[in-house]
């Protein structure tokens, strides 16, 4: 069912069939302005209440509809809740926005959009120059907080372990960008993010340059202490060479090669997942 459901998914995401209402961040919008408020969340037990009621309430309609026509409403539930995990609409208009902005040669909303892509870090860009390659680390990163950790807890745990990842990350991007100072999502987060962002940097490893990166894998991800986005970006920016600047005010080259090497490394999770699934190791 996880390749499945991958496949749909990402079918689905890429032709933007879900509008913006539809997307999982609204409904987890919804969901936190109706069940609970900023005030509530500052509570310990609410913000772990917030966090694991949807996970929950999708684990139990799993067990429900477990082996009812003969597994068909049970494929139909992962391929929805995969949908849902996968659409990125907010993040897409703000990459290709940047990419217009950038083709113009707008630097100002450059640095707008750039800023927007992700919340949690200030690029501090100096120079149009070094704006591309700090948006393609960002790139890299983003491929992973939307598609690579999601996909791999889908095939780990389930949708139930996927809408957990999202949840957890939906706050935790709320947080940073409202300054609302949750307590327990940083930290839930950083756990959660610890294992799958080393597992989904070698892929970068296997998917460039395989001498540079892999000592720069050893550097970062075997050591505990550094994060999850330091392991990708650096990863990632060692296994892909840094093409020739271009010519246009804003340089766009580095961007899109780490966003072809995402893309790469992303092509090579499905591959080993359509193994694992072969081999009958995942369902």
């Amino acid at each position: 069912m996880a390749l499945f459901s991958l496949l749909v998914a990402i079918l689905v995401e890429r032709l933007k069939f879900l509008p913006q209402s539809w997307q999982l961040d609204s409904i987890l919008n919804l969901y936190s302005k109706t069940l609970f408020g900023n005030k509530q969340l500052s509570s310990d037990v609410m913000m772990a209440l917030a966090l694991l009621l949807p996970a929950i309430a999708v684990q139990v309609a799993m067990w429900a509809v477990n082996g009812i026509f003969w597994g068909v409403v049970s494929l139909i539930l992962w391929v929805a809740i995969s949908i849902l995990c996968f659409s990125h609409l907010k993040q897409r208009q703000l990459f290709k926005r940047y990419m217009q902005a950038a083709c113009r040669g707008d630097s100002q909303a450059c640095y707008h959009f750039a800023d927007a892509l992700d919340p949690n870090v200030s690029l501090d860009a100096v120079s149009e120059e070094e704006l591309g390659a700090k948006v393609g680390q960002s790139a890299a990163w983003l491929n992973y907080r939307f598609y690579g950790a999601v996909a791999l807890f889908l095939i780990i745990l389930g949708p139930a372990g996927a809408v957990f990842y999202c949840t957890v990350r939906y706050f935790s991007d709320q947080n940073q960008e409202e300054k609302l100072e949750l307590p327990l999502v940083e930290d839930v987060l950083m756990v959660l993010d610890w294992l799958p962002s080393r597992i989904f940097a070698f892929g970068y490893v296997l998917s460039g340059q395989f001498s540079q990166a892999f000592a720069c894998w050893a550097q970062y991800a075997l050591n505990i202490r550094s994060s999850a986005r330091e392991v990708v970006t650096q990863v990632a920016q060692a296994a892909e060479p840094q093409p020739e600047a271009s010519a246009t005010p804003i340089c766009t080259q580095s961007t899109l090669s780490l966003l072809q090497l995402s893309k790469r490394n992303f092509i090579l999770l499905l591959v080993c997942l359509s193994m694992l699934t072969i081999f009958g190791v995942v369902a």
